[in-house]
């Protein structure tokens, strides 16, 4: 299991508040090194999920949640993070993580996601028109759900920020960071 680490204070922390969900077999890397980069910029990271028991990522890794997603306040949060692996198959089965995104979506904070995520925002119905990526085992999904697929490692259109898979992590991180500056 791995805790929060207690960091020394920031000269200029962003002082936002991002929600990461997860599930069942998430992809480690997704949610580790996103919780920890935004941390080191001096963001408030809350993991949600449906019940606040410990969950294990697709190779192992332990995290707890914060909090259940039914009890995320959008009016509390800058936006979400939705990482892949296997978790996004079974996130879009509940209702409250669809309003939810949707909701942060229409108010215009970040909806970001990497690699299976958009099976998320693709379920939320937030997609249509809007330019995206994420793994190639989902180029058509996205397509269908009315996106304009782009094989890039990173894709900003407005609110929306899409990777593809681990290898654009930093590209991914970066452009979240860019955006909460903002």
């Amino acid at each position: 299991m791995i805790n929060k680490i207690n960091r020394p204070t920031l000269k200029n922390p962003l002082q936002k508040t991002i929600v990461i969900i997860t599930e069942k077999k998430y992809e480690d890397l997704e949610l580790w090194y996103t919780r920890i980069r935004l941390e080191e910029e001096g963001v408030n990271v809350i993991i949600a999920a449906p019940e606040k028991i410990e969950y294990e990522g697709y190779y192992g890794l332990k995290v707890q949640p914060d909090i259940c997603i039914k009890d995320v306040n959008s009016k509390n949060i800058d936006g979400i993070i939705i990482p892949g692996g296997y978790a996004p198959d079974f996130l879009r089965r509940y209702p409250e993580v669809l309003s939810l995104v949707h909701k942060l979506f229409k108010e215009n904070k970040l909806v970001a996601f990497i690699c299976h995520g958009g099976w998320v925002p693709i379920s939320a119905e937030i997609v249509k028109g809007k330019h995206a990526t994420g793994l190639i085992a989902i180029k058509d999904d996205l397509k269908n759900a009315g996106a304009f697929w782009e094989d890039k490692p990173v894709v900003v259109d407005q609110n929306l920020i899409s990777s593809r898979r681990p290898d654009d992590l930093p590209c991914f991180c970066h452009s979240i960071i860019e955006f909460l500056k903002k």
